[in-house]
């Protein structure tokens, strides 16, 4: 186990960064929930933090949200705060999200819930990189097996995705796992091969 009180900070920075890297690229976080009015599946910020358990205790580091408002003109305004950490080092994404008090048939505390709600799932999604986009459905009911939940088309990679996919390659990682959740060209796979092949020459 790395003693933080003697390690170098930009050593357990690159630690961080690589831990952090590896979620991103492996955590699958279902699509349970069913939206009758417009046909697609979606998932909640309860899905993400399920699907983020077992990683927390594999790799030793711990993922937390805190929330305030930050202004009440001219609606009140919610800071959803994302934070992964690995001793006492951190990475955070935040999520700002307005809290509608005219939504009709909703009492405050529900409005205040609702914007809670939304503000943890956008706030983990942009912490790792997790794709938000709506399921369309063929027309036919949800049924309770999860497994039929729809996955969209995968995405294209960004150079700041492709940089974290480095650095989980480097920490020993499978350039498979990325390709399953990201759409790659000849070039980006050249990249991650190549920083396979170092990899596999240091060893």
């Amino acid at each position: 186990m790395c003693d933080y009180r003697y390690t170098p900070i930009y050593q357990i920075m690159k630690e961080l960064n690589q831990k952090l890297a590896i979620v991103q690229t492996e955590l699958k976080a279902k699509k349970s929930s069913y939206n009758s009015f417009g046909k697609y599946y979606f998932r909640k910020s309860e899905d993400i933090l399920e699907a983020i358990k077992p990683f927390l205790v594999k790799h030793g580091v711990t993922v937390t949200i805190n929330e305030e408002i930050i202004a009440t003109d001219p609606v009140p305004t919610m800071q959803s705060t994302a934070t992964f950490s690995y001793g006492e080092n951190a990475i955070h994404a935040t999520a700002l999200v307005g809290v509608d008090l005219n939504q009709k048939g909703m009492q405050t505390a529900q409005q205040f819930g609702a914007a809670s709600t939304y503000g943890k799932k956008y706030a983990l999604g942009n912490l790792l990189l997790i794709d938000d986009t709506e399921d369309a459905d063929s027309g036919q009911k949800p049924s309770s097996a999860i497994d039929k939940i729809k996955t969209a088309a995968k995405p294209a990679i960004t150079r700041a995705q492709l940089a974290k996919a480095k650095d989980y390659v480097a920490a020993g990682g499978d350039v498979t796992a990325i390709e399953s959740k990201y759409k790659l060209t000849a070039a980006d796979k050249k990249e991650l091969n190549d920083v396979k092949g170092k990899d596999t020459k240091k060893a």
